[in-house]
């Protein structure tokens, strides 16, 4: 089994982690990625461990929404866009030395959708 098998039966659980929902933009199937995510502000960040090339990035930049379950709560995210910070400063401490030392300069950024 797969280390992203194991943890999307917890992600959605623990602080800094999170489960993405969104769809295949050919296929339109549904996915749930484990990914690092971080409230600021109305909306969430989240750190592009595998670079914002991953399809995961390019599925919800390219559906321009997601859903994200963070500490047992699904969220529905809009306005999708891409950020870069090369010293991570937007994140917790060690995360940031984590992101910085493996060159994670880029963040996917999405808003809160309060209307739902």
């Amino acid at each position: 089994m797969g280390l992203n098998r194991v943890v999307v039966h917890i992600a959605g659980r623990i602080p800094g982690f999170a489960l993405m929902h969104h769809r295949g933009r050919r296929s339109g199937r549904p996915y749930t990625t484990p990914v690092n995510a971080f409230r600021i502000g109305n909306g969430y960040r989240f750190a592009l461990t595998y670079g914002s090339g991953s399809d995961w990035v390019r599925n919800v930049l390219e559906a321009g929404e997601c859903d994200a379950t963070v500490r047992g709560r699904t969220v529905h995210l809009v306005d999708p866009r891409l950020e870069k910070d090369p010293g991570a400063r937007w994140a917790p401490g060690p995360v940031a030395a984590v992101l910085r030392r493996i060159g994670a300069d880029t963040y996917l950024q999405c808003r809160i959708d309060e209307s739902r």
